[in-house]
Parts: C-alpha cells; sequence; structure tokens
C-alpha cells in the first residue's frame, strides 16, 4: 500500500496572490469545469466549456450552484474565476498550492476552506490523497480538486441530488457543504477499517513468521497514518469553527449537522491514536520474534561449540609431534580416543537436556 503524495511546492520571491509560481503550473492544462444546478423541484448537471459560461447566482436565486473544478494547474483559468467571482488573491493562491493545511478562512463576502480528500482504491490497495478546497457564497459552492484519473468521493452526494433523497435539496449551499464534508471524513474511516483489518493480518503472520517485507510494509503504514493525522486534526479545528463562530455563511439549522462531523473527526483521530499504539505493538513483536530466533540461533550453536571443546583438545593433546607419548603404540588406542570422545559428548547431550538447555 502506499500514499499518492506530490510535492508542488510555491516558488520563493513571488508577490502574494501570484498563481504562475508554483512548479505545477502549466497554462496548458485545462480543467474540467461540472455544474450542478437543483432545488427542490429539479436538477440540471452538466460540463461547462469555459469560464465565461459559468454563472454568478442573483442574491434572490432559489436554486444551488455547485461548480466542481477538476484541476488547479492553469494559473490563466484560476486568474478568470478568481475575477469573475471577485475572489480574493490570497485565497485562489491558497487553492493553486496542494501543500494547504487544513484551514478555514472568514471573508466578507464568501467562505474559504480547504481539506485533504483520502481514500482507498480496493484493486490496487494504494491510498490517494489530494487537497479540496471549498468557496462557499449565497447559493454557490465552488470546489476544487487537483486533476487525477482516480476520480473523487463526491458521488454518493451527487447520486442523493438526482435522486431526491434526503433534505439536500431542499437546503442550500451551506448544507451542501456539510454533505460534502461529512462524505470525506466517512472515507476517513473506511481508511482505518482498510488499515486495522490490514495490520491484523500481519499481526497474525508476524508471530508465526516474522519477515523483514512484512516491516517494511509496516513503516509504509506507519507514514500514512502521520499523513492523515495530520489531515485529520487541523480539520477538527475547521469544523469548530463553523460550528460555533458567526459565520455568515452557515445557517443555524445547518450547524447541528457540523457538529456530527465534528463528532466523527474525534472517532478518527481517536482511531489513528489507537492503531498507531497497536502499529508499535507489532513492530515490537517483530523485533521480539526476531531477536528470539537469533537467541535459539545461538543457543543450538553455543551447545555444538561446548561440545567440541573437549573433543578439539583430546584429539590436539594426541595430535602433538612427539616420539614418546606411549598411547601412540597402542593397539586399539584409536578406537579406544573414539569411544572416548563419543562418551564425553553423549554425556554433554544427557546434562544439557537435563538443564534444559535444549
Amino acid at each position: 500500500m502506499s500514499r499518492k503524495h506530490k510535492n508542488k511546492a510555491r516558488k520563493p520571491g513571488l508577490s502574494p496572490g501570484e498563481l504562475s509560481g508554483f512548479d505545477h503550473s502549466d497554462e496548458n492544462d485545462i480543467a474540467d469545469i461540472y455544474l450542478i444546478r437543483y432545488d427542490e423541484n429539479e436538477v440540471v448537471e452538466g460540463k461547462i466549456e469555459s469560464v465565461e459560461d459559468m454563472i454568478v447566482p442573483p442574491a434572490d436565486n432559489n436554486q444551488v450552484y455547485w461548480y466542481n473544478i477538476d484541476g488547479v494547474n492553469n494559473p490563466n483559468q484560476l486568474a478568470d474565476i478568481e475575477k469573475k467571482y471577485r475572489l480574493h488573491p490570497l485565497l485562489m493562491e491558497d487553492v493553486a498550492s496542494a501543500e494547504q493545511r487544513p484551514k478555514l478562512d472568514d471573508y466578507d463576502d464568501c467562505l474559504f476552506l480547504t481539506v485533504k480528500m483520502i481514500r482507498h482504491d480496493d484493486k490496487t490497495n494504494e491510498i490517494f490523497s489530494e487537497q479540496v478546497s471549498f468557496v462557499i457564497k449565497p447559493n454557490l459552492i465552488l470546489s476544487f480538486q487537483e486533476k487525477n484519473k482516480e476520480g473523487d468521493v463526491f458521488n454518493p452526494n451527487r447520486e442523493r441530488l438526482r435522486q431526491n433523497k434526503g433534505k439536500m435539496r431542499r437546503k442550500g449551499a451551506d448544507y451542501l457543504l456539510y454533505s460534502l464534508l461529512d462524505t470525506i471524513v466517512d472515507h476517513y474511516f473506511e481508511i482505518m477499517e482498510y488499515v486495522g483489518d490490514t495490520l491484523e493480518v500481519i499481526e497474525q503472520e508476524m508471530l508465526t513468521n516474522p519477515e523483514p517485507v512484512k516491516l517494511k510494509e509496516l513503516y509504509k503504514f506507519r507514514r500514512d497514518l502521520i499523513y492523515l493525522r495530520k489531515s485529520v486534526w487541523p480539520l477538527r479545528e475547521v469544523i469548530v469553527k463553523l460550528e460555533r463562530d458567526e459565520c455568515s455563511m452557515i445557517g443555524e439549522d445547518v450547524k447541528p449537522f457540523l457538529r456530527d462531523v465534528y463528532d466523527h473527526t474525534i472517532q478518527v483521530i481517536e482511531t489513528v491514536e489507537s492503531t498507531r499504539d497497536i502499529l508499535s505493538g507489532i513492530v515490537d513483536v517483530y523485533l521480539s520474534s526476531v531477536s528470539n530466533r537469533m537467541n535459539s540461533v545461538m543457543k543450538v550453536l553455543t551447545v555444538i561449540s561446548t561440545i567440541f571443546m573437549p573433543l578439539a583438545f583430546i584429539t590436539g593433546l594426541y595430535g602433538m609431534n612427539f616420539d614418546n607419548m606411549p598411547e601412540l603404540h597402542t593397539q586399539n588406542g584409536y578406537y579406544a580416543v573414539l569411544v572416548l570422545c563419543g562418551t564425553i559428548a553423549l554425556g554433554m547431550l544427557i546434562y544439557f537436556q537435563r538443564k534444559k538447555w535444549l
């Protein structure tokens, strides 16, 4: 299992809000823009060809517009979106940066928050991570994702809108934001469940047959858990601000739902911490198993060496090149030495077994 993690750093020395200063900036990489426009009576969705075709909903509009911008590499396209919706330059800089810490900024006319969307691929057993940013205005949500072929986790939300399940079609953009955040946090649970199940299997294998390959896999899990912890801890602060602060874009009727997301976030954090403890315990079990195996091998080698010490002494004694050694001329001396060596070796084996050293 591995985590897809790209380094998208901003070049130093650039002015604040400049969008073309990232290593991944590419003016030829056009983002895909998808719209879902809905109210209680209908849902309209489709692909938007350009930023010019995007709509700024009027203040008295009853429909919610959700634009999902799949790709943040084109600085010109991001600048057009910034101009069209009158967004703060620093906000768009955070959108373009894929290494932002999850956070919430309350501007005069909009809310901005960025989180980490993490999901597990069942086919490859890889964990994919990407940054998702949200801009919330009255009856409008702009969601920005890194362009990738793996897709996102929001298909259940889209299906609920299409099939008019739950309260989404009767609520505003703030409820849609809650629903998207809830889906992201739910996928954290799925990842932790996968990690926990895999660690149980590895633990059983470690007890029976510890292998260095499994140790490498454990350290991969350790890195993933560290990254997940770095993603979830700041998200807790984001949810607290949304639920407790007087955010102009969040209605009082939505805050109880955000409190539920906060509870789920705390559960994820606790699960991450307990899983890290389990992981450390498995590593200790592996090291203990390897140490015990080495001790067993060393015990056998020590016993063998101890048995051969008197035998080596006897053979060395009679291997000395002296003329006056009476035993050298004994007719059955060779066989007597063999019997003596065998008796000593057998006696030492019996002694070691009685002492339970074997």
